[in-house]
């Protein structure tokens, strides 16, 4: 089989009732030729014999079964069976708009030190969490954006992704294990130097049912996206901080302690905590002292993690910061 420009990863499990609508949006692509890379990951349904009947009618599809191994293993099969320079993410779950893959390959044709390009995306009947995410995510266009935010969630839409299958193989490809494996993914292509990128605009509806993994799979707990962050985080504090992997974490809430607890037991030291609340400041936790803004240094003696999840906060503490002097990805970090 003549191998096209474009393969599309398509992992599914019991899918029956979203996979028409989906092979539907593939097959009305306006770039052509695609080749479709269908994975079964244990289907106990009819989505195989949907997969086989578009395969039939519509070509080129490459059936592959994972045996129901799980959504890594699914996505490195089909990794393995890919011969086209560029790989196309889609989720059975979700419709792509037509002009999809032609914006996405033009963009990554017309900058080649760009690899991985996504989209925005609409969102179908999503939860409020998830709603909040896609707008966040829908504003950060371009690879310094999502960089500079990387530390606060998946800057890029899985099922959006589509970039060069080179990178696997320079970079490594889906890790299993307790984790998200797309965030993780997505961080250490960063801290590698891989280039991202987003087209402006929503080529891809993001559709929400109870049995999807991101509301049934327990690696994608906050937690468990706070831990591989961490992770990352650290690496990044040996790599580029001048002042290891000690920090000032700017707030002091519950929900900020137990997220920094990851970073801690990954060896970071807390050297204060900084809250406007005054009931907090001057006393300790378990991890350090709470003061108020005016006993942080200055940018020359240390650097700031600014951990409040609220987003609106967290743009005034980043906005502080920045009146005193620090540069973010620098001197300072927002994370959630």
């Amino acid at each position: 089989m003549h191998v096209p420009p474009v393969d599309i990863v398509l992992p599914y499990r019991d899918a029956e009732d979203t996979l028409p609508a989906c092979l539907a949006s593939i097959a009305a692509q306006t770039f052509r030729p695609w080749r479709l890379l269908a994975v079964d990951d244990g289907s106990r349904d009819g989505s195989t014999a949907v997969v086989r009947a578009f395969a039939a009618e519509q070509g080129p599809t490459v059936m592959l079964d994972s045996g129901g191994a799980g959504l890594v293993a699914a996505l490195n099969l089909a990794l393995a069976h890919a011969d086209a320079p560029l790989i196309a993410r889609m989720d059975a779950d979700d419709t792509m708009h037509p002009e999809r893959l032609a914006r996405q390959v033009m963009h990554l044709e017309e900058n080649p030190l760009c690899g991985v390009v996504g989209c925005q995306v609409v969102e179908d009947g999503l939860p409020g969490g998830l709603r909040r995410y896609v707008a966040w995510s829908n504003a950060l266009l371009d690879h310094a954006a999502m960089f500079r935010a990387r530390f606060i969630e998946a800057p890029l839409v899985h099922p959006t992704a589509c970039f060069r299958c080179e990178l696997v193989a320079r970079h490594g490809g889906y890790r299993a294990g307790d984790f998200p494996e797309d965030y993780e993914l997505w961080l250490r292509w960063m801290a590698c130097g891989v280039r991202f990128a987003k087209v402006p605009a929503p080529l891809l509806a993001w559709r929400d049912r109870p049995e999807r993994l991101t509301r049934t799979d327990p690696r994608y707990a906050v937690d468990r996206f706070f831990a591989v962050k961490a992770e990352a985080l650290v690496r990044w504090l040996d790599a580029e901080s001048p002042f290891g992997r000690t920090v000032w974490v700017w707030g002091a809430g519950y929900e900020t302690r137990r997220r920094v607890r990851a970073l801690v037991r990954a060896g970071v030291s807390i050297a204060s905590f900084i809250d406007i609340d005054p009931r907090k400041i001057g006393t300790r936790n378990q991890d350090g002292p709470v003061v108020g803004p005016e006993a942080l240094p200055g940018p020359e003696a240390c650097l700031v993690l600014a951990a409040v999840g609220n987003l609106g906060a967290r743009d005034l503490i980043a906005q502080e910061l920045r009146c005193r002097g620090f540069i973010e990805g620098r001197t300072f970090l927002c994370i959630a």
